[in-house]
């Protein structure tokens, strides 16, 4: 059976519009978003790899540098904080999300709470943070943000995922998804299927295909219009540690059949994680999907390490990062060229700066 009338469609009709122009300019061509919501302990393992401590000023330090990137504007439509960030000033005493909003930036924010293990099955886990999320929905809107994202992550292993552990964490995006709807935030939706194993390219994209299908259906039956969000999902490649590695061309190929299969035509665009990729693979992949003509969704980029991983390893810690926002604003624009179909390995050497090559 369809879904009923609510008896105020014309108010929802109305904030489902204006979700969708946000939406829209969140994967407006040559621009996509940059993930800097790491966790505490994440950004402590980059800010220990370059020898920084991770105290609550140096976080703020690095990530006002970055929102600070003359020209970023030019491929960032929007920006992941986490919980910390979004309440933050500049050292002028700017509001962190006031400032990404003065260069034409969205500012979003992570509202889940991590991927937390499924009961009764062995390896596989469920994202946990929907206790409370209407409220901290309305708290971070009146802050400032424009959107937010829930990540629910499969891995694949011997007998997993399970239909239970997919049903599971369709349920929560749907849910989440929701409640971001009703609080006037744009949902990233986030099925991510991890690339670490040893299974082939083709048992990715029978994995993606499930978990993408089982999201969907998902979202119609908690009434998420598709217009009204945008999908971040990685990319259908072989597990890292297959010994038969799909090469960049097969990878665009079977994302795109795989995207074709199972997400609707109304969805505005799909922002792709970098997930265990390097720098160069992420933007190869993504321009060589974006080379194969015209789909029915932008295809644009929400990278975290595929930006900040050359970003954080050429700030040296202090209040200077010119030579890190040289770094970050380089791969900004190579992730907006590729989201156009014109990124080259060319362009990379030509630029002179090294990206960081490791997954």
């Amino acid at each position: 059976m369809g879904r009923g009338s609510t008896g105020h469609s014309h108010e929802r009709k109305t904030a489902v519009s204006e979700l969708a122009n946000i939406a829209q300019a969140m994967v407006a061509s040559g621009k996509g978003i940059l993930a800097a919501d790491e966790s505490a302990p994440t950004i402590k393992k980059r800010f220990d790899s370059i020898q920084a401590e991770s105290t609550e000023e140096n976080r703020l330090c690095y990530r006002e540098m970055l929102f600070t990137t003359e020209g970023a504007e030019e491929f960032i439509s929007g920006v992941i904080l986490f919980d910390e960030t979004i309440r933050q000033k500049t050292s002028s005493g700017v509001a962190i999300p006031e400032l990404l909003t003065s260069k034409g930036i969205l500012p979003g924010i992570k509202v889940d709470k991590g991927a937390k293990a499924l009961p009764l099955a062995s390896g596989e886990k469920v994202t946990e943070g929907l206790d409370g999320l209407r409220e901290r929905v309305a708290e971070y809107r009146q802050l400032g943000a424009r959107f937010a994202k829930w990540r629910a992550v499969i891995t694949i292993g011997d007998s997993i995922p399970s239909d239970g552990c997919i049903r599971a964490n369709a349920h929560a995006l749907a849910r989440y998804a929701a409640l971001c709807i009703e609080g006037d935030l744009v949902p990233i939706v986030e099925p991510e299927v991890e690339m670490m194993g040893e299974h082939s390219i083709e048992r990715q994209f029978e994995v993606a295909e499930w978990f993408l299908h089982r999201t969907f259906e998902a979202l119609y039956e908690h009434g998420v219009s598709p217009e009204g969000i945008v999908l971040k999902t990685g990319m259908v490649v072989s597990g890292d540690s297959c010994p038969d590695q799909a090469d960049t061309a097969m990878v665009a190929a079977e994302t795109i059949r795989c995207l074709r299969r199972v997400v609707p035509p109304a969805v505005p665009g799909i922002g792709f994680l970098s997930g265990g990729l390097s720098d160069i693979d992420s933007v190869a992949n993504l321009d060589a999907m974006n080379r194969l003509g015209a789909q029915p969704w932008a295809l644009s980029f929400s990278y975290g390490r595929a930006i900040g991983r050359a970003t954080v390893e050429a700030w040296d810690g202090k209040i200077d990062g010119s030579k890190a926002q040289t770094a970050l604003a380089h791969r900004a624009r190579m992730c907006g060229l590729a989201s156009l179909g014109q990124w080259s390995n060319e362009l990379e050497q030509a630029a002179g700066v090294a990206p960081a090559s490791t997954g």
